[in-house]
C-alpha cells in the first residue's frame, strides 16, 4: 500500500508542475500581449549600415492592412516557392493561414521615410521585409517561435538578416523564453549554413531526423533551436 507520505510527496509534485505550468502559461500570455517589442529596444528602430538604411515596426497578423496581406504573400512567393518545389502551392496555403493568426507576431522592415520623396509620402511604405513569430510552448518550455524571416532579395547580403536574428533573440530572451526555435527547408543550404554557422543553431532533439532518423529522412525539413538556459537545452537539444 502506498504510505502517507508518498501520497503526499504525489500532491506536492502535481501541485509543482500545475504551478510550473501556470507560470509558463502567463509568460507566454505577457509577452503576447505587448504591442510593440520594439520599445525595448530602441536601437533597433533603424537599420543604417552597408549603403542600407530603412525602418522597423511592430505588427501582428490579426491586424494586417490588406496592402500588407499582399505585400507578405508576394516576398513569400518570391523567396520560397523555389526552395518547396512542388510543394509550394500546398504549402502557400498554409502561409497564408499562419500569417493571419490572432498570435502571430511581426518585425516589419520599410524603406527609410527620409528618403522617400515628398510627394510620396502618403503612398504606403514599400516592405523590405518581415519576421514572424510566435509565444509558444515545445516540450513543456516556453519558447519564441520564429515562423519565417524574409528579405527583398534587394536588401539581402548587407548584414540585415543577422541584424534581425540578434534583435529576436533579445526579444526571447527579455521575455523568459528558453529558447529561440524555427524550421528551415533542407534544400535551403543557405539558411541551413546560415543558421548553424552563423548564429550557432543546432537541429533539435524534436527535429524529425532526431526523432525517428530512419522516418526523418523522408522530411524535408529541419527544427533548429537555440536554448537560452539549462533546462531548455537538456529537453530541446540533449534529450535523446
Amino acid at each position: 500500500m502506498e504510505s502517507r507520505r508518498e501520497s503526499e510527496n504525489k500532491k506536492l509534485k502535481r501541485s509543482e508542475i500545475l504551478e510550473k505550468q501556470k507560470a509558463i502559461d502567463q509568460s507566454i500570455k505577457a509577452a503576447s500581449a505587448q504591442t510593440d517589442q520594439l520599445a525595448s529596444f530602441p536601437p533597433f528602430r533603424c537599420f543604417n549600415r552597408n549603403g542600407l538604411c530603412v525602418r522597423l515596426e511592430s505588427g501582428r497578423g490579426d491586424k494586417l492592412s490588406p496592402y500588407m496581406k499582399q505585400c507578405i504573400q508576394s516576398l513569400l512567393k518570391a523567396n520560397m516557392e523555389g526552395p518547396y518545389g512542388s510543394e509550394w502551392a500546398a504549402e502557400e496555403k498554409v502561409k497564408r493561414r499562419e500569417m493571419v493568426a490572432p498570435e502571430a507576431r511581426y518585425i516589419f522592415v520599410h524603406s527609410n521615410a527620409n528618403e522617400m520623396k515628398l510627394d510620396d509620402a502618403s503612398s504606403p511604405s514599400p516592405l523590405l521585409g518581415f519576421v514572424h513569430y510566435r509565444f509558444t510552448m515545445e516540450e513543456e518550455i516556453p519558447v519564441l517561435y520564429l515562423y519565417e524571416i524574409q528579405l527583398d532579395s534587394s536588401v539581402q547580403g548587407k548584414g540585415l538578416g543577422k541584424f534581425l536574428m540578434h534583435l529576436i533573440e533579445l526579444i526571447a530572451r527579455k521575455n523568459h523564453m528558453g529558447a529561440l526555435v524555427l524550421t528551415v527547408q533542407k534544400a535551403n543550404s543557405l539558411a541551413m549554413k546560415f543558421y548553424m554557422s552563423k548564429l550557432r543553431f543546432v537541429i533539435s532533439s524534436i527535429s524529425p531526423s532526431r526523432v525517428n532518423p530512419l522516418a526523418g529522412v523522408e522530411n524535408n525539413y529541419e527544427i533548429l533551436c537555440k536554448s537560452f538556459d539549462p533546462e531548455a537545452k537538456a529537453i530541446l537539444e540533449e534529450s535523446g
